[in-house]
Parts: C-alpha cells; sequence; structure tokens
C-alpha cells in the first residue's frame, strides 16, 4: 500500500547525557554502543532544546524544526523520549497552561534570562507526560496516597520526631501544610529524614517489608540525598512498579520523581520543571506549592485502548499527545495507524515497512507528516502523535 499521501523522513539524535542516566539502557535499545557516558534521555522531536537531525533525503543535514515550521504554531504540538533512569530524578511537578502562561510572563517581566538555572517557566505551555515501562521493573514516585496509609507505616516506628510527624498527619486534607512544612527549611526535617533512613536500614540489613515499599524508596533516596525533604516526602507518596507494557499519566500538579528504569515518555513540547528536591538543581519551593496537586488520589496508572490484538492506545485527557503500540499478530496482518497530523515512530525490534515504501529495523526513527498510513512486519512499534 503506497499512498505517498505525506513525507517519511529519517531521524536520530544523541543522547543527553544527565548524571542520572544509564549508561547502558538506551544504547542496548537502539542496538548500539555505549558512548562511556551516561545516556538519560533520547530525544525525537522539533524541541528547541535538543530537536531531532533528519538523516534521510531530501532533508538530510536538517532538524527536524526546520521541517515542522509550516505546522500549526510552528512546531510539534508532543516529544517523544527514550528515557533511561540510573539514579533518581529530582521531585518536581509541571504546571498547567494557564500557570505556565502567568509563570512565563511573570519571569519574563522580572527580566530573569531564559537560560538563568533559577528559572522555572522556560515557556509558556504545560507539560503533561506519559512514560510507558519497556524494564522490568520501572519504579516511580508519583502523586499523594491517603494519608491514613501513611500514618499507619510511620506509626510502626518508635522515634520522637517520627511520632511528632504522625501527629502533623492529621487527615487527607493537611497534606498540603505538611509538604509546606518539609520544605520550609525547617533543621528538624533533617533529623526527620535521617531517622526514617535508620528504620529502612541498608543492604545488609534491610527493613523486612515489601522490596519496592515505602522503606525501599526512604533507603534509596537517603543514600544518595541524605538529609533531603524529598526522603520524607516519599513516604506521603504512591511508590509505583511498572512492568513492561505499563503506563502513568502524570498530569498538571502531579509531583512525581522516576527511580529506576527504561521506558518510553511522552510530553506536550514543553520545558517547565519545577523542583522541590532530590536535586542539586535549583528548587523553587513557592512555585511548586503554588502548582501541587495535594490530594490523595489513586496512583495515576493509564490503562491502554486495545482496539485489537497488539494494538494499543495510550490517551490522557489532554489533546497534545498519545501512544500507540503495535506489535505481534497486528504487525503481522498490517495495521493502519495515525490520524490526519504528524506522527514519530520508533521500532523497538523486527523489521517493518512504512506505507511500502520505508523499511525500519531495531532502533529506526521516522517523521511521517501525515497520516493514514500502514506499518507491517514483526516486532514492536511505538508512535507518538496528538490525541485527535
Amino acid at each position: 500500500m503506497a499512498r505517498l499521501k505525506g513525507v517519511i523522513l529519517r531521524i536520530a539524535n544523541s543522547p543527553r547525557d544527565y548524571a542520572w542516566g544509564s549508561t547502558t539502557a538506551i544504547a542496548e535499545l537502539l542496538g548500539r554502543e555505549p558512548s562511556g557516558a551516561p545516556e538519560a534521555e533520547y530525544w525525537l522531536g522539533d524541541h528547541p532544546g535538543s530537536p531531532a537531525l533528519v538523516v534521510d533525503r531530501p532533508a538530510v543535514g536538517r532538524t527536524l524544526a526546520d521541517v515542522t515550521t509550516s505546522l500549526p504554531g510552528g512546531r510539534l504540538p508532543f516529544l517523544m523520549k527514550v528515557l533511561a533512569a540510573a539514579e533518581p530524578l529530582s521531585l518536581q511537578v509541571h504546571p498547567s497552561l494557564a500557570q505556565a502562561a502567568e509563570g512565563f510572563a511573570r519571569e519574563n517581566a522580572s527580566g530573569v534570562a531564559i537560560d538563568d538555572p533559577r528559572r522555572s517557566y522556560k515557556d509558556d505551555l504545560h507539560k503533561p507526560e506519559l512514560i510507558y515501562a519497556l524494564s522490568d521493573p520501572f519504579i516511580a514516585l508519583s502523586g499523594f496516597r491517603p494519608v491514613a496509609a501513611a500514618r499507619s507505616e510511620l506509626a510502626t516506628v518508635d522515634e520522637p520526631c517520627v511520632n511528632d510527624f504522625v501527629e502533623r498527619l492529621t487527615g487527607d486534607g493537611a497534606l498540603a501544610d505538611v509538604v509546606a512544612w518539609l520544605l520550609s527549611g525547617d533543621p528538624e526535617v533533617a533529623h526527620l529524614a535521617t531517622a526514617l533512613a535508620d528504620e529502612a536500614g541498608d543492604e545488609a540489613h534491610p527493613h523486612p517489608i515489601d522490596p519496592h515499599g515505602t522503606w525501599a524508596m526512604v533507603r534509596r533516596l537517603a543514600e544518595r540525598y541524605p538529609g533531603d525533604p524529598g526522603v520524607v516526602i516519599s513516604t506521603l507518596m504512591h511508590t509505583v512498579v511498572l512492568r513492561p507494557g505499563e503506563a502513568l499519566y502524570l498530569p498538571a500538579g502531579n509531583l512525581h520523581s522516576y527511580q529506576e528504569g527504561l521506558g518510553i515518555e511522552v510530553m506536550a513540547a514543553s520545558d517547565n520543571v519545577i523542583r522541590g528536591g532530590l536535586t542539586p538543581k535549583h528548587v523553587d519551593v513557592d512555585e511548586l506549592l503554588a502548582v501541587l496537586d495535594a490530594r490523595p488520589l489513586p496512583a495515576p496508572r493509564l490503562e491502554p485502548q486495545v482496539t485489537q490484538p497488539g494494538f494499543s492506545v495510550f490517551r490522557p485527557d489532554v489533546p497534545d499527545f498519545c501512544l500507540t503500540v503495535v506489535e505481534g499478530e497486528a504487525l503481522a496482518d498490517g495495521a493502519l495507524m495515525g490520524g490526519e497530523g504528524p506522527s514519530i515512530l520508533l521500532c523497538l525490534d523486527g523489521q517493518l515497512s512504512v506505507d511500502g515504501q520505508t523499511t525500519v529495523t531495531r532502533g529506526d526513527a521516522l517523521y511521517l507528516s501525515d497520516g493514514p498510513y500502514e506499518v507491517g512486519g514483526t516486532g514492536r512499534v511505538v508512535i507518538a502523535s496528538a490525541n485527535e
């Protein structure tokens, strides 16, 4: 089936070398030699922070940002990444559209340079995001659990400062005030974090509860960020363990921190990150508290729409993006996918043909200017597109 309706371009990029990245996971996924440095994120999109390069004709040598200028808004509304965490990422939230517009205008008016490390708003867009797990496990902190669940675990600790902390947890409605206190700089918070780390134990003598639960998380964070308020905040949050093929959706205001694992991340094309801890970077406590959603909610797992065997679509509640995963039987039969807008495709394994005119294998990525298009062959492919 060769429609030749839209443009198909091969794209590639260089991994971002953030310190928390794995030295091997992205290279192994894409079938390449590791660089030897941390490889944290592999961006596939036109975001100016690291636009993908076009690697075939007729646009070879150009960035994808050069190609997408004719789109509505002059750019893609989404960004797809391969993310590989070997260490915890910062404790962070992302703003809503209204919050981003206000914050971006405010920081512009105050004269804070776009590249100033103290800046929280790099643009006027929101940044909801989705993570689709490839590794087993992929571990994250995400959102607040009911206070009663936190109290029941913390109440087992016979330590005065922990008992005092439990007394602060009077109910779900107290979470915002408790988080504000934990981020206030009170020296008692570091003492509390140390007490919790002592309870969590070490690798030789770990706390005997759930190897991926609260105490394992406290131990992990305290080893890397001793005394950090994020160590304490983690006890109030969901520790989420994803298996391959499972996903989380993180809306505006969701407090989260990816801990370890390999996954496909798709997000609105923004760079607005407001940090609250677990990082040497700038922490903007006031802005984080203004954006934070402190309601206890279920862990934000996102279930796919399975329209046929081997064809799954993860649709969040925003129009900016969705993620389609196609494998097995659906590929063997030839799957028609994509809407009228652009998409980005990444082959995770196997050999596939796209519209009968382009062949891709493990690690190959394509920009497709217009759909729908047919993908067939063997293996597994992920596709990011607008959520139509």
